[in-house]
């Protein structure tokens, strides 16, 4: 996947479009709903088993190989595993998205941890190529 073509899954947006994008956007074949599926191809499957526990997987695995078991219920337990999967981190950006204020102050102190161990590191860099200031 790649953002210059589009085809992303955002993890971070609000649930609805979330599941508009995974509906949508994922494209899946025509196979009845009756009809086993092939999940080893499938775009959908292949991005649970990324996410979800394995035990997990197996089970959306059998499911659609078995059949009776649509595309439409795989995305359904795809949003579901992201949601779950990423339940800490949506939190964590939208708690920031809303308050701007602490996005900031977390950006400056991640600057000034940074800069701290620069400073450290060029010490080191400047002691070892015999640099004298």
């Amino acid at each position: 996947m790649s953002k210059s073509y589009g085809n992303f899954i955002d993890v971070f947006l609000p649930e609805k479009e979330l599941k508009d994008v995974i509906n949508k956007k994922i494209v899946t074949d025509a196979t009845p709903l009756e009809a086993p599926k092939d999940a080893d191809n499938s775009i959908v499957y292949r991005l649970y088993k990324l996410i979800a526990p394995a035990a997990e997987a197996d089970i959306l695995r059998e499911k659609l190989m078995a059949g009776g078991y649509g595309w439409g219920h795989a995305k359904k337990d795809l949003l579901g595993a992201i949601l779950t999967r990423f339940a800490a981190e949506r939190d964590a950006y939208r708690r920031y998205m809303d308050d701007p204020g602490a996005l900031e102050q977390r950006l400056l102190a991640g600057a000034e941890k940074a800069r701290a161990t620069a400073e450290k590191t060029l010490a080191r860099v400047r002691k070892n190529l015999g640099y004298r200031a």
